[in-house]
């Protein structure tokens, strides 16, 4: 697939995927999502050599939201039959399922404006960076939508139901540093800072071992499993991990008491 609207960059071990429509502030259209979830598919391929993904959108923007003019959800809405849910079941909750599954960690650098569906991509980070001039913008209710892109999911579970309603319900923009104060990001930073941080993190996490995978999926699963699933989780991913030649260094590492050198594999 040619891209028009996502640019992919291999630095070392991380797979750089760049939103970049900045016209729109990198509004996610259907061809966008589409892009996006190719890239992704490409970047964690077994014959990638990348070991974490870094999210993040070109220009004055990580993303505003669904392109309402360019096939998004309820794009050229105009009341009638027209069913505004569609491009969800068959573009953005695939796309943003592609995302929780993924083989490897994912960074997410957030700058500017991360609304709508925006804000869902950036919250699919295991790690969330923000620049300081970031803003989370749940804006459906000004378009007289409900949230989506998982976003329902996500928020009761990373802040809470009062301020996930907060957010949802009067649609205000939450700036970067109060989301770090709330628990919604891991870091907020200058936002010349914003990219060689979010790298930083990307790079330590390409350097660490194949069980860093298999962490960030265990932690997922968490989010739905009760407690007997979830240590069935734990033990079966615990098999795949020992059995990994990083586990081995791991060992041998901590024996001879040097740094180890991981893999990935």
């Amino acid at each position: 697939m040619a891209y028009t609207k996502v640019k992919v960059a291999q630095e070392g071990p991380v797979a750089v995927i760049t939103m970049s429509d900045p016209a729109t502030m990198n509004a996610a259209g259907v061809d966008m999502a589409n892009e996006l979830r190719d890239a992704l598919k490409k970047a964690t391929a077994a014959d990638s050599p990348a070991r974490c993904v870094l999210l993040t959108g070109e220009g004055r923007g990580f993303c505003s939201g669904a392109n309402l003019s360019g096939g998004g959800v309820g794009g050229g809405a105009g009341g009638g039959g027209r069913d505004a849910g569609d491009a969800l079941e068959t573009v953005y909750n695939p796309l943003v399922t592609a995302l929780r599954e993924l083989s490897v960690p994912i960074v997410t650098a957030v700058n500017g404006a991360a609304a709508g569906v925006g804000c869902s991509l950036a919250l699919m980070g295991d790690i969330i960076v923000a620049g300081e001039s970031a803003y989370f913008l749940q804006a459906f209710r000004r378009i007289g939508l409900i949230p989506d892109g998982g976003s329902t999911y996500l928020l009761p579970r990373s802040i809470g139901k009062a301020r996930a309603m907060e957010m949802a319900l009067l649609g205000e923009r939450l700036p970067a540093a109060k989301a770090l104060e709330w628990g919604l990001i891991n870091r907020c930073v200058p936002d010349a800072e914003l990219m060689p941080t979010a790298m930083g993190i990307a790079g330590e996490l390409a350097s660490g071992p194949a069980s860093l995978g298999l962490i960030r999926q265990a932690i997922w699963a968490s989010l739905d499993n009760e407690w007997s699933a979830q240590l069935h989780h734990e033990r079966s991913g615990q098999r795949i991990a020992g059995r990994t030649e990083d586990f081995i260094e791991g060992v041998s590492a901590f024996l001879q008491k040097r740094a180890a050198v991981f893999k990935g594999r």
